[in-house]
Parts: C-alpha cells; sequence; structure tokens
C-alpha cells in the first residue's frame, strides 16, 4: 500500500471567463460569456450565463438576440495564457510533480505530501485551492484519487460540491463509479457511450463488472487501460515533461470584411508575431509555415511552404509567407479573417550551426525577437508591433509602437 498513488487535478473553473472577472471585478455575479471572436460563438460561460440558458458553441449573433441580458467579451489568449502559466506556477511549487493537461488542467502528484505538510488529501486540496484564488485570483475544482481518470471524474463531482472539492478514496471509489454515467468517463465520451449502451453497459460501475477478454475485443487496449485506471490501477502516470506541440496557429475574424491587401499583411503580421512569440516561449524554431485565408462567403484557402532554415523570427517568416498571400489574394474578393500555421519544430537546443548562413543577421534577429517578447512581458501585447503605414506607398515592414503608448 505505500506505493499507492493519490493524484489530484486541479481544473479551472470557466477559466476564460474567470480571467476577464480577475482583469475586470465589475464582472463578478453577472452573467458572462466569452466568445471566440466578433463572428465567432460562445466558449465559456459563468454561472448565471448558465442559469440563464446560453448554450456553449451558440454562434454570436443568436446569443445576442436570445440572450440580450448577456455580457459578451471576445476572447484574448494572449492574457488567459499569461493567467494560467501563473495557476501552473503555484502547482509546480507546491509539488514537484506536475503534469499541465491543457491551459485550464493539471494533474498535481500529492503522493507523500500529506507527510510533508502534515495534512491529510482535503486538507491539502483546500490549501491548494485557496492559494490560487489568493495568489492567481481564479477559482478552481479539484479532484483526487488514485489515478488520472478517477481524479479526473472526482473533479467533475466536485463541481456540485459547496467547496468544489471531491476526494475519491478506496472506501469512495465503488460509489463514484456508479453514478457516472459511461459517457462521463474521460476516454470514452458520446459516441462510444452509444455505443456501450447498447450493450447494456450505462455506468462506469457497469463497465468494470466486464471481463477483459470481452473488453479487450470490442474496444482495443484502450479499452483495458480505462478499465485498469477505474479500478485505481495507475497505467498512465503523471508526467512533467514537456511535450511539443505538433502546431501553432493564430488567426481571427476581421471586425469588417476586407479586400484590402496591405489590411491582410497587417493582421497577418500580427498572427506571425503571437505565432513566433509562442515558438520561443517553447524554445523551438519552425520550418514550414501556412497561410489560412477565409473568404465572407465562408471559402476557406490554404497553401503551405517550407522554409529553407528553421526560424522563430516574425520578418523572416513575413518574407516568406507574404508572396504567398499576394498570390492567393484576389481584389475582388472580400474576406472575413487570415491566419497562420507554424508546423515541424526544431528544439533550438539541438539546432545545428550553419558553417555558410545566408541570414549575417541572423544572431541579431533572435536577440530582437527576445527583446520583444520582454517588452511585452512587461508592457502588455503587440507594445511593439509590424505594420504598413500607408496603403498607397510600396510595402516596407517595420515596427510601430502603439499610438496610445507614444
Amino acid at each position: 500500500m505505500s506505493n499507492q498513488k493519490y493524484i489530484a487535478l486541479i481544473d479551472c473553473d470557466s477559466f476564460f471567463v474567470s480571467c476577464e472577472r480577475k482583469l475586470n471585478p465589475e464582472l463578478n455575479g453577472v452573467p458572462v460569456s466569452v466568445v471566440s471572436g466578433e463572428r465567432g460563438c460562445v466558449i465559456s460561460r459563468s454561472r448565471e450565463a448558465k442559469l440563464l440558458g446560453v448554450p456553449m458553441g451558440i454562434p454570436l449573433f443568436q446569443a445576442v438576440e436570445k440572450y440580450p441580458e448577456c455580457i459578451y467579451i471576445s476572447a484574448n489568449h494572449y492574457n488567459y495564457t499569461k493567467i494560467s502559466q501563473s495557476v501552473m506556477s503555484i502547482l509546480k511549487s507546491f509539488s514537484p510533480n506536475v503534469e499541465v493537461y491543457s491551459i485550464d488542467e493539471a494533474f498535481v502528484d500529492f503522493t507523500g505530501l500529506t507527510k510533508l505538510y502534515k495534512k491529510n488529501y482535503y486538507k491539502l486540496a483546500l490549501e491548494l485551492k485557496e492559494r490560487i484564488a489568493n495568489e492567481a485570483g481564479i477559482p478552481v475544482s479539484i479532484g483526487v484519487s488514485r489515478t488520472k481518470t478517477l481524479a479526473k471524474l472526482a473533479s467533475d463531482k466536485s463541481k456540485s460540491t459547496r467547496d468544489r472539492i471531491r476526494i475519491a478514496g478506496k472506501a469512495s471509489i465503488r460509489e463514484l463509479l456508479e453514478k457516472t454515467e459511461i459517457q462521463e468517463v474521460w476516454g470514452i465520451g458520446r459516441k462510444l457511450g452509444v455505443k456501450l449502451r447498447g450493450h447494456g453497459i450505462r455506468t462506469a460501475y457497469d463497465y468494470v463488472q466486464k471481463d477483459d477478454k470481452w473488453i479487450k475485443t470490442r474496444f482495443g487496449k484502450n479499452g483495458l487501460t480505462i478499465k485498469a485506471e477505474l479500478l485505481g490501477v495507475v497505467v498512465s502516470p503523471i508526467s512533467n515533461e514537456v511535450e511539443l506541440p505538433k502546431s501553432i496557429s493564430d488567426t481571427k475574424s476581421f471586425p469588417d470584411f476586407s479586400s484590402d491587401l496591405n489590411y491582410l499583411k497587417n493582421e497577418l503580421s500580427i498572427h506571425i508575431h503571437a505565432s513566433c512569440a509562442r515558438l520561443r516561449r517553447i524554445n523551438c524554431k519552425c520550418r514550414s509555415v501556412g497561410l489560412i485565408l477565409k473568404t465572407k462567403d465562408f471559402r476557406t484557402f490554404y497553401e503551405k511552404i517550407q522554409l529553407k532554415v528553421p526560424t522563430d523570427f516574425e520578418f523572416e517568416i513575413s518574407r516568406a509567407v507574404f508572396p504567398l498571400l499576394e498570390q492567393m489574394f484576389s481584389a475582388n474578393t472580400l474576406y472575413r479573417s487570415i491566419g497562420i500555421v507554424l508546423e515541424e519544430f526544431n528544439s533550438c537546443e539541438q539546432e545545428q550551426l550553419l558553417l555558410f548562413d545566408e541570414n549575417p543577421k541572423r544572431e541579431q534577429n533572435e536577440q530582437l525577437g527576445k527583446s520583444l517578447d520582454k517588452l511585452e512581458q512587461k508592457f502588455g501585447r503587440n507594445i511593439v508591433r509590424t505594420g504598413f503605414v500607408n496603403k498607397n506607398v510600396p510595402f516596407k515592414q517595420g515596427f510601430l509602437t502603439k499610438p496610445q503608448d507614444v
């Protein structure tokens, strides 16, 4: 029993809304929904918005018409990322073993912390919850149990408790499984849940009663993994190794449709900069760049190019992708959005130096990129940005400061 793990899942409540409330306390206690853009859909709702009936995923124009009393805010992922980093920093100071699962969720290894902090698992969770609320200003729900899958279930159930904490130890695992609909289990979902219900399996407890051969025949190795984790056997341990993303993308709908090429370049520059900043944060460079153009009538165009040398610098990507934009652009077409996709990452630590570098300013560019990141950390996103001063003047890219910051 000494080897028994105890794992907590920390889940930030209505994270995007919570971030907006942290930045603007006047939003507390009123119905708030965060939307993906001016023509986007609802991606986060406050408790008050849920009580109004605002559904997740509803298009903004429909939501405004049906639920006018709700406040709608366009998502600011830059702010959300910074707040997420502060939450994850608290978790990593609390336990040496933390796995960041998403921007608003993380698994924390509680094993052995009862002796370190001289508190039981409930009091550990309560202390961590209060620290996050006081230091990061974000409310969280916490589930603690013997595996990631059980911790996820406990976290989901904690949202209906007074203190938003649920401990599922050995004695209460069966009760947790009996009260969990099969489609609620992490890794199953609605589609597979319908299939399992066809076999008479309605709850997580019904699932673990099936023998291994029956499960493996129908659902393979992954089905057995889910069963083992539901029974408290750790198959997927916490890993604090950071995996590189397969791609980084940044896009946003325009406030108004546009057929102005320089306007598109300005918007694209913003997305390139945001993507390069994320590349530098994970200490990587990209070798492949994709350009997304979406028209007013929702036609989507996508082209991809390979870079001769991996980079994380805005101007190098701009020089490669702007000619591609000019080829794809049609002056007779109205566009609703533009975006960038970076792929094929190389770690900077493993980068091979070139004997004959075609870009003699590469080292200066790298230092400039890092300087931009430091300025943004201190003064906010896009305090310095690239742009085009006059659409009637031939293209010359450079750095501009926000007018209000001059």
